[in-house]
Protein backbone atom coordinates (compact mmCIF):
# COMPACT_ATOMS: atom_id res chain seq x y z
CA UNK A 1 0.00 0.00 0.00
CA UNK A 2 1.46 3.77 -1.33
CA UNK A 3 2.24 5.91 1.81
CA UNK A 4 0.33 8.96 0.83
CA UNK A 5 3.78 10.99 0.64
CA UNK A 6 6.90 9.77 -0.63
CA UNK A 7 9.67 9.04 1.92
CA UNK A 8 13.03 9.79 0.23
CA UNK A 9 16.86 8.84 1.26
CA UNK A 10 18.17 11.92 2.71
CA UNK A 11 16.00 15.58 3.18
CA UNK A 12 17.60 18.76 4.04
CA UNK A 13 16.00 19.31 7.57
CA UNK A 14 15.94 22.72 8.55
CA UNK A 15 16.87 23.66 12.27
CA UNK A 16 14.74 27.24 12.57
CA UNK A 17 17.83 29.60 12.69
CA UNK A 18 18.47 29.70 8.84
CA UNK A 19 16.04 32.41 8.14
CA UNK A 20 17.61 35.01 10.71
CA UNK A 21 21.35 34.38 8.85
CA UNK A 22 19.98 35.02 5.83
CA UNK A 23 18.26 38.15 6.47
CA UNK A 24 21.43 39.61 8.07
CA UNK A 25 23.07 39.34 4.46
CA UNK A 26 20.19 40.72 2.87
CA UNK A 27 19.98 43.33 5.34
CA UNK A 28 23.37 44.07 5.08
CA UNK A 29 23.08 44.16 1.24
CA UNK A 30 25.76 41.16 1.30
CA UNK A 31 24.30 38.82 -1.18
CA UNK A 32 27.69 38.01 -3.34
CA UNK A 33 30.71 35.27 -2.27
CA UNK A 34 32.23 35.97 0.80
CA UNK A 35 30.77 38.07 3.81
CA UNK A 36 30.46 37.89 7.35
CA UNK A 37 27.94 34.38 6.86
CA UNK A 38 31.27 32.88 5.50
CA UNK A 39 33.51 33.51 8.09
CA UNK A 40 31.29 32.66 10.57
CA UNK A 41 30.43 29.56 9.30
CA UNK A 42 33.89 28.83 8.64
CA UNK A 43 34.74 29.56 12.17
CA UNK A 44 32.40 27.87 13.19
CA UNK A 45 33.70 24.58 11.42
CA UNK A 46 36.59 25.16 12.75
CA UNK A 47 35.83 25.13 16.14
CA UNK A 48 33.91 22.31 16.09
CA UNK A 49 36.54 20.10 14.18
CA UNK A 50 39.70 21.51 15.96
CA UNK A 51 41.67 24.85 16.40
CA UNK A 52 44.28 23.57 14.95
CA UNK A 53 43.02 23.24 11.21
CA UNK A 54 42.13 26.00 8.44
CA UNK A 55 38.69 26.05 6.92
CA UNK A 56 37.64 27.45 3.43
CA UNK A 57 33.89 27.40 2.49
CA UNK A 58 33.47 26.67 -1.28
CA UNK A 59 30.43 26.04 -3.81
CA UNK A 60 30.83 22.41 -3.61
CA UNK A 61 32.75 19.05 -2.21
CA UNK A 62 33.77 18.38 -6.07
CA UNK A 63 35.35 22.14 -6.16
CA UNK A 64 37.22 21.10 -3.07
CA UNK A 65 38.12 17.65 -4.15
CA UNK A 66 39.93 19.68 -7.13
CA UNK A 67 41.13 22.35 -5.24
CA UNK A 68 43.02 19.72 -2.82
CA UNK A 69 44.20 18.02 -5.82
CA UNK A 70 45.89 21.34 -7.15
CA UNK A 71 47.47 22.30 -3.60
CA UNK A 72 49.01 18.98 -3.25
CA UNK A 73 50.15 19.58 -6.94
CA UNK A 74 48.49 17.12 -8.91
CA UNK A 75 49.55 18.15 -12.89
CA UNK A 76 48.65 16.48 -16.37
CA UNK A 77 50.22 12.80 -16.27
CA UNK A 78 50.30 12.03 -12.77
CA UNK A 79 48.99 9.21 -10.89
CA UNK A 80 46.26 9.61 -7.92
CA UNK A 81 45.40 6.52 -6.39
CA UNK A 82 42.04 6.16 -4.95
CA UNK A 83 39.19 4.10 -3.89
CA UNK A 84 36.87 2.47 -6.23
CA UNK A 85 33.76 2.34 -3.52
CA UNK A 86 32.58 6.00 -3.84
CA UNK A 87 30.49 8.69 -5.69
CA UNK A 88 32.17 9.72 -9.11
CA UNK A 89 33.11 13.28 -7.37
CA UNK A 90 35.71 11.85 -5.46
CA UNK A 91 37.57 10.57 -8.56
CA UNK A 92 36.69 13.28 -11.30
CA UNK A 93 38.54 15.92 -10.55
CA UNK A 94 41.55 14.01 -11.18
CA UNK A 95 40.40 14.36 -14.54
CA UNK A 96 40.02 17.62 -14.53
CA UNK A 97 43.99 18.03 -13.75
CA UNK A 98 44.91 15.12 -16.77
CA UNK A 99 46.08 12.99 -14.51
CA UNK A 100 45.61 8.68 -14.35
CA UNK A 101 43.62 7.71 -11.14
CA UNK A 102 44.17 3.58 -10.05
CA UNK A 103 41.68 2.46 -8.17
CA UNK A 104 41.79 0.28 -5.44
CA UNK A 105 39.48 -2.32 -3.59
CA UNK A 106 37.69 -2.05 -0.88
CA UNK A 107 37.96 -4.21 2.53
CA UNK A 108 35.31 -5.76 4.23
CA UNK A 109 35.00 -4.23 7.65
CA UNK A 110 34.29 -0.51 6.86
CA UNK A 111 33.58 -0.73 3.19
CA UNK A 112 36.31 1.52 2.62
CA UNK A 113 40.40 1.64 0.99
CA UNK A 114 42.29 -1.71 1.68
CA UNK A 115 45.44 -1.25 3.18
CA UNK A 116 46.69 -4.21 1.36
CA UNK A 117 45.45 -3.58 -1.56
CA UNK A 118 46.20 0.43 -1.18
CA UNK A 119 50.05 -0.57 -0.56
CA UNK A 120 49.91 -3.26 -4.11
CA UNK A 121 48.37 -0.46 -5.83
CA UNK A 122 51.31 1.74 -5.07
CA UNK A 123 54.26 -0.50 -6.13
CA UNK A 124 52.73 -1.22 -8.71
CA UNK A 125 52.59 1.95 -10.14
CA UNK A 126 56.02 2.65 -8.86
CA UNK A 127 57.16 -0.55 -10.93
CA UNK A 128 55.33 1.11 -13.81
CA UNK A 129 57.35 4.39 -13.40
CA UNK A 130 55.30 6.60 -11.83
CA UNK A 131 55.12 7.60 -8.06
CA UNK A 132 51.65 8.27 -6.89
CA UNK A 133 51.19 11.95 -6.69
CA UNK A 134 48.11 11.35 -3.69
CA UNK A 135 45.59 9.11 -2.01
CA UNK A 136 42.13 9.89 -2.06
CA UNK A 137 41.06 8.06 0.82
CA UNK A 138 36.55 8.27 1.61
CA UNK A 139 34.56 7.56 4.87
CA UNK A 140 31.65 5.73 3.26
CA UNK A 141 28.33 6.53 4.18
CA UNK A 142 29.90 8.21 6.89
CA UNK A 143 32.09 5.35 8.46
CA UNK A 144 35.31 5.85 8.87
CA UNK A 145 37.99 4.44 6.79
CA UNK A 146 41.17 2.26 8.81
CA UNK A 147 42.72 5.73 9.23
CA UNK A 148 46.30 4.15 11.04
CA UNK A 149 46.56 1.65 8.64
CA UNK A 150 46.15 3.35 5.84
CA UNK A 151 48.24 6.57 7.06
CA UNK A 152 51.22 3.87 7.19
CA UNK A 153 51.05 3.21 3.82
CA UNK A 154 50.86 6.58 2.84
CA UNK A 155 53.89 7.49 5.04
CA UNK A 156 56.21 4.63 4.18
CA UNK A 157 55.79 5.94 0.41
CA UNK A 158 55.85 9.24 1.23
CA UNK A 159 52.60 9.95 -0.80
CA UNK A 160 49.85 13.10 0.68
CA UNK A 161 46.35 12.06 1.53
CA UNK A 162 43.39 13.93 0.40
CA UNK A 163 40.26 12.67 2.56
CA UNK A 164 37.21 13.02 1.50
CA UNK A 165 34.63 13.50 4.21
CA UNK A 166 31.83 14.53 2.17
CA UNK A 167 29.72 12.25 4.22
CA UNK A 168 31.27 12.10 7.35
CA UNK A 169 30.88 15.35 9.11
CA UNK A 170 30.63 14.59 12.60
CA UNK A 171 32.11 11.02 12.25
CA UNK A 172 35.59 10.25 14.66
CA UNK A 173 38.16 7.77 14.81
CA UNK A 174 39.66 7.72 18.32
CA UNK A 175 38.03 10.61 19.34
CA UNK A 176 39.20 12.58 16.62
CA UNK A 177 36.92 13.94 14.25
CA UNK A 178 37.06 13.07 10.38
CA UNK A 179 37.89 15.64 7.95
CA UNK A 180 41.21 15.94 10.32
CA UNK A 181 43.27 13.33 9.34
CA UNK A 182 44.29 13.98 5.94
CA UNK A 183 47.08 16.64 4.60
CA UNK A 184 43.90 18.10 2.67
CA UNK A 185 40.49 17.32 3.23
CA UNK A 186 36.92 17.93 2.03
CA UNK A 187 33.41 18.17 3.25
CA UNK A 188 30.17 18.44 1.75
CA UNK A 189 26.85 20.30 2.19
CA UNK A 190 24.41 19.14 -0.52
CA UNK A 191 21.08 18.93 0.19
CA UNK A 192 21.52 15.42 0.94
CA UNK A 193 24.28 15.67 3.53
CA UNK A 194 24.16 15.92 7.74
CA UNK A 195 23.47 19.44 7.62
CA UNK A 196 23.26 21.70 4.05
CA UNK A 197 24.11 25.25 2.90
CA UNK A 198 21.89 24.32 0.01
CA UNK A 199 24.72 23.39 -2.01
CA UNK A 200 28.45 23.86 -0.31
CA UNK A 201 31.71 22.23 0.24
CA UNK A 202 34.75 23.20 2.38
CA UNK A 203 38.30 22.38 2.16
CA UNK A 204 40.37 21.72 5.50
CA UNK A 205 44.09 21.95 5.83
CA UNK A 206 46.43 22.02 8.57
CA UNK A 207 48.66 25.06 7.22
CA UNK A 208 47.60 28.38 6.98
CA UNK A 209 49.67 29.64 3.46
CA UNK A 210 47.45 26.62 2.35
CA UNK A 211 44.14 28.19 3.01
CA UNK A 212 45.37 31.20 1.61
CA UNK A 213 46.67 29.85 -1.69
CA UNK A 214 43.11 28.04 -1.47
CA UNK A 215 41.31 30.80 -1.53
CA UNK A 216 43.31 32.72 -4.22
CA UNK A 217 42.44 29.68 -6.75
CA UNK A 218 38.90 29.90 -5.77
CA UNK A 219 38.39 33.77 -6.59
CA UNK A 220 39.72 33.28 -10.17
CA UNK A 221 43.17 33.81 -8.65
CA UNK A 222 43.04 37.53 -9.11
CA UNK A 223 46.94 39.34 -8.65
CA UNK A 224 47.17 42.18 -6.34
CA UNK A 225 46.57 44.95 -8.35
CA UNK A 226 44.11 47.87 -9.15
CA UNK A 227 42.99 45.85 -12.41
CA UNK A 228 42.38 42.33 -13.03
CA UNK A 229 45.23 40.89 -13.25
CA UNK A 230 45.80 36.93 -13.79
CA UNK A 231 49.18 35.14 -13.51
CA UNK A 232 47.32 31.81 -13.04
CA UNK A 233 44.77 29.75 -13.67
CA UNK A 234 42.01 30.33 -11.28
CA UNK A 235 38.24 29.16 -10.50
CA UNK A 236 34.71 30.17 -9.31
CA UNK A 237 34.65 28.17 -6.53
CA UNK A 238 33.62 30.27 -3.65
CA UNK A 239 30.51 30.05 -1.36
CA UNK A 240 27.49 32.61 -1.24
CA UNK A 241 27.14 34.94 1.63
CA UNK A 242 23.27 33.54 2.03
CA UNK A 243 24.47 29.90 1.67
CA UNK A 244 26.92 30.28 4.25
CA UNK A 245 24.13 31.87 6.44
CA UNK A 246 21.93 28.83 6.16
CA UNK A 247 25.17 26.70 7.21
CA UNK A 248 25.86 28.92 9.91
CA UNK A 249 22.08 27.65 11.02
CA UNK A 250 22.52 24.13 10.51
CA UNK A 251 25.37 23.86 13.00
CA UNK A 252 23.37 24.53 15.98
CA UNK A 253 21.47 21.52 14.71
CA UNK A 254 24.30 19.40 13.85
CA UNK A 255 24.74 17.30 16.92
CA UNK A 256 21.19 17.01 17.00
CA UNK A 257 20.67 16.00 13.57
CA UNK A 258 23.58 13.33 14.08
CA UNK A 259 22.02 11.54 16.95
CA UNK A 260 18.93 11.39 15.08
CA UNK A 261 20.67 10.19 11.92
CA UNK A 262 22.07 7.43 14.50
CA UNK A 263 18.69 6.27 15.95
CA UNK A 264 17.28 5.67 12.24
CA UNK A 265 20.49 2.95 12.32
CA UNK A 266 19.41 1.97 15.39
CA UNK A 267 16.09 1.24 14.03
CA UNK A 268 16.97 -0.69 11.20
CA UNK A 269 19.26 -2.72 13.36
CA UNK A 270 16.04 -3.51 15.88
CA UNK A 271 13.83 -4.08 12.32
CA UNK A 272 16.31 -6.52 11.16
CA UNK A 273 17.31 -8.47 14.13
CA UNK A 274 15.63 -11.63 13.14
CA UNK A 275 15.70 -11.74 9.77
CA UNK A 276 17.63 -14.33 8.30
CA UNK A 277 19.86 -12.72 5.43
CA UNK A 278 20.21 -9.25 5.99
CA UNK A 279 23.03 -7.18 7.58
CA UNK A 280 22.82 -3.53 8.55
CA UNK A 281 26.64 -1.87 7.97
CA UNK A 282 27.86 -0.99 11.61
CA UNK A 283 30.79 -0.29 13.30
CA UNK A 284 32.18 -2.95 15.29
CA UNK A 285 35.51 -1.24 16.68
CA UNK A 286 34.62 1.39 19.46
CA UNK A 287 37.19 3.39 17.99
CA UNK A 288 34.89 4.17 14.97
CA UNK A 289 32.21 6.38 15.61
CA UNK A 290 30.13 6.66 12.61
CA UNK A 291 27.50 9.56 11.60
CA UNK A 292 25.57 6.62 9.65
CA UNK A 293 24.34 9.43 6.97
CA UNK A 294 22.72 6.57 5.42
CA UNK A 295 22.22 3.11 6.76
CA UNK A 296 22.87 0.37 4.20
CA UNK A 297 22.28 -3.17 4.34
CA UNK A 298 23.73 -6.33 2.71
CA UNK A 299 21.66 -9.21 1.53
CA UNK A 300 22.58 -12.51 1.19
CA UNK A 301 19.71 -14.19 -1.44
CA UNK A 302 21.01 -18.00 -0.34
CA UNK A 303 19.74 -17.23 3.72
CA UNK A 304 16.71 -15.03 2.98
CA UNK A 305 13.02 -16.43 2.78
CA UNK A 306 12.73 -17.23 -0.60
CA UNK A 307 16.09 -15.79 -1.81
CA UNK A 308 15.07 -12.69 -1.66
CA UNK A 309 17.56 -10.05 -3.26
CA UNK A 310 18.83 -6.50 -3.30
CA UNK A 311 15.96 -5.63 -6.47
CA UNK A 312 13.24 -7.58 -4.61
CA UNK A 313 13.47 -4.95 -1.76
CA UNK A 314 14.32 -2.08 -3.99
CA UNK A 315 11.53 -2.66 -6.51
CA UNK A 316 8.98 -3.02 -3.58
CA UNK A 317 10.67 -0.17 -1.70
CA UNK A 318 9.93 1.74 -4.51
CA UNK A 319 6.36 0.46 -5.02
CA UNK A 320 5.55 1.27 -1.73
CA UNK A 321 6.78 4.70 -1.97
CA UNK A 322 9.93 4.51 -0.02
CA UNK A 323 13.28 5.90 -1.84
CA UNK A 324 16.21 3.76 -1.88
CA UNK A 325 19.19 3.28 -3.73
CA UNK A 326 21.64 1.01 -4.56
CA UNK A 327 25.39 1.19 -2.55
CA UNK A 328 27.18 3.36 -4.97
CA UNK A 329 28.27 1.58 -7.99
CA UNK A 330 32.88 1.11 -8.09
CA UNK A 331 34.37 3.22 -10.11
CA UNK A 332 36.18 0.65 -11.88
CA UNK A 333 32.93 -0.81 -12.90
CA UNK A 334 31.57 2.30 -14.76
CA UNK A 335 32.30 2.99 -18.36
CA UNK A 336 33.71 6.61 -17.91
CA UNK A 337 36.83 4.48 -15.75
CA UNK A 338 36.96 0.61 -16.82
CA UNK A 339 40.00 0.85 -18.47
CA UNK A 340 42.01 2.59 -16.23
CA UNK A 341 43.95 0.39 -13.50
CA UNK A 342 42.39 -1.50 -10.52
CA UNK A 343 43.69 -3.66 -7.81
CA UNK A 344 42.29 -5.52 -6.00
CA UNK A 345 39.86 -8.37 -5.72
CA UNK A 346 35.34 -8.52 -5.94
CA UNK A 347 34.73 -6.89 -1.90
CA UNK A 348 33.57 -3.62 -3.94
CA UNK A 349 31.80 -5.32 -6.29
CA UNK A 350 29.63 -7.67 -4.25
CA UNK A 351 29.09 -5.04 -1.91
CA UNK A 352 27.83 -3.36 -5.10
CA UNK A 353 25.24 -6.45 -6.05
CA UNK A 354 23.82 -6.99 -2.47
CA UNK A 355 23.97 -3.82 -0.95
CA UNK A 356 20.92 -1.16 -0.50
CA UNK A 357 20.75 2.36 0.59
CA UNK A 358 17.79 2.99 3.76
CA UNK A 359 16.14 6.18 3.80
CA UNK A 360 18.29 7.73 7.10
CA UNK A 361 17.03 11.46 7.38
CA UNK A 362 17.01 13.18 10.75
CA UNK A 363 13.87 14.18 9.89
CA UNK A 364 11.58 11.20 8.97
CA UNK A 365 8.97 10.87 11.54
CA UNK A 366 7.53 7.72 13.67
CA UNK A 367 4.57 7.62 11.03
CA UNK A 368 7.53 7.02 8.15
CA UNK A 369 9.22 4.62 10.39
CA UNK A 370 6.15 2.44 10.26
CA UNK A 371 5.11 2.53 7.30
CA UNK A 372 8.97 1.52 6.17
CA UNK A 373 8.56 -1.44 8.80
CA UNK A 374 4.97 -2.46 7.54
CA UNK A 375 6.29 -3.33 3.96
CA UNK A 376 9.44 -4.28 5.00
CA UNK A 377 8.04 -7.39 7.53
CA UNK A 378 5.59 -8.18 5.46
CA UNK A 379 8.07 -9.04 2.88
CA UNK A 380 10.38 -10.97 5.04
CA UNK A 381 7.62 -12.08 7.68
Amino acid sequence: MNNPHKIYLSTPHMGGTELDFIKEAFDTNWIAPMGSNVTEFENDLKKYLSEDVYVTALNSATSAIHLGLILLDVKAGDVVICQSMTFSASTNPILYQGATPVFVDSESETWNICPMNLETAIQKTIQNGKIPKAIITVHLYGTPYKIDEIRAVANKYNIPILEDSAEALGSSYKGQKCGTFGDVCVFSFNANKIITTSGGGALITHNPKLKEKAEFIASQAKDKAPHYQHSELGYNYQMSNICAGIGRGQMTVLDKHIALRREMHDFYVSLFENIPGITVHSTTNPDYFANYWITSILINPKETKNGIDRETIRLILLDSNIECRPLWKPMHLQPLYENYPYYGGEIAATLFENGLSLPSGSNLSDSDRNHISDVLLKLFL
